[in-house]
């Protein structure tokens, strides 16, 4: 089969086009045929030599859609339209290629009214953002900030805590184009952090109150400046670092407003906390209160382009594969 594989964690140039053996079914697995695959920011950490757990070659891609083949049971029976996402691409072969053995505890099945495209880049997005709000405590009334609309993470809390009844979603972007296109797709609640600062722009939207939840995949001072936007009892969770690894925080943002801050991982999180979040998000889709937005997609031997219009274009929405 078909499959873009790293053979090295160097750059782009180690992205190579090969041709390897399907993968065989064992117990517990699913045959997958894939037909899209999610282009995410952690692949180009591996292929730049970021994560020392991954070993060259290895097949990229930690999340995507297909069909199933065989070994779905009545769960998942053949033809059997499906999304996941696991250590694909991680501790074994991706999403970057035209077949993956799958856990079947790492499947769900895509709503009839959502195209594979869009399915692809669904799981660690969605998952993420329905758990984190979940741990966070939200409930319907809550104002919510995530950082980035045009992220994926950032996309997915929004679109997710205003489904669920928030009494505001608030997002950024630093670029005014941005800004528009988030209100023409009806984000009402995004600040221009080019033209208003960060803890002015939720000043404003929330008449004073602040942010009960803080969902932030961006690091960096992104971060910093987002302790400060929290209200009395408020909290932040931090999931990723785009912005940055390190930043400097003011203690009193934390001290003064009785604020918590914790971290979260998507892979840590146990079966039950999984099956709980798939049904929430099925249940999103299928009634089209939440939309995911595909950006642009290439095809599988364009991988490293992908990788790069993901990273140096940032562009709004999602990069996807297809296969």
């Amino acid at each position: 089969m078909r499959a873009m594989r790293a053979e090295g964690f160097s750059g782009y140039k180690d992205l190579k086009l090969v041709d390897i053996p399907k993968p065989v079914v064992s117990d517990g697995r699913v045959l997958v045929r894939i037909t899209a695959a999610g282009v995410t920011p952690l692949e180009h950490t591996i292929l730049s030599g970021g994560y020392a757990r991954a070993r060259a070659p290895l097949v990229l891609g930690g999340e995507g859609a297909g069909v199933v083949e065989e070994g779905g049971g009545t769960a998942f029976p053949a033809g059997s339209r499906v999304m996941f996402t696991g250590p694909y691409g991680v501790s074994e072969n991706g999403t970057y290629s035209e077949w993956v053995a799958v856990r079947k505890e790492n499947l769900c099945l895509i709503p009839d009214n959502v195209e594979d495209l869009s399915a692809a880049g669904v799981p660690v997005a969605y998952l993420t953002a329905q758990m984190t709000l979940s741990f966070a405590g939200f409930a319907k009334g809550k104002t919510v900030l995530s950082p980035a609309i045009g992220g994926s993470v950032g996309n997915a809390v929004t679109q997710i805590a205003k489904a669920q009844g928030a009494k505001h979603a608030i997002s950024t972007t630093t670029n005014h184009s941005k800004a528009q296109q988030a209100r023409s797709l009806g984000f009402d609640e995004v600040i221009d952090l080019s033209v208003e600062k960060l803890r002015d722009g939720v000043r404003r939207i929330t008449e004073g109150y602040g942010a009960d939840i803080v969902i932030d995949a961006m690091g960096g001072e992104i971060l910093s400046e987002s302790l400060g936007t929290l209200s009395i009892g408020g909290s932040l969770t931090t999931l990723g670092y785009a912005a940055g690894r390190k930043t400097t925080i003011d203690v009193t943002d934390l001290i003064w407003k009785r604020a918590s801050m914790k971290s979260f991982s998507l892979f840590s999180q146990p079966a039950e906390v999984w099956t709980t979040a798939w049904t929430v998000i099925f249940s999103l889709l299928q009634s089209g209160a939440v939309k995911p937005i595909v950006a642009k997609t290439f095809p599988l031997a364009e991988a490293a382009d992908a990788l790069r219009y993901l990273v140096e274009g940032r562009p709004f929405g999602r990069v996807v594969l297809t296969i």
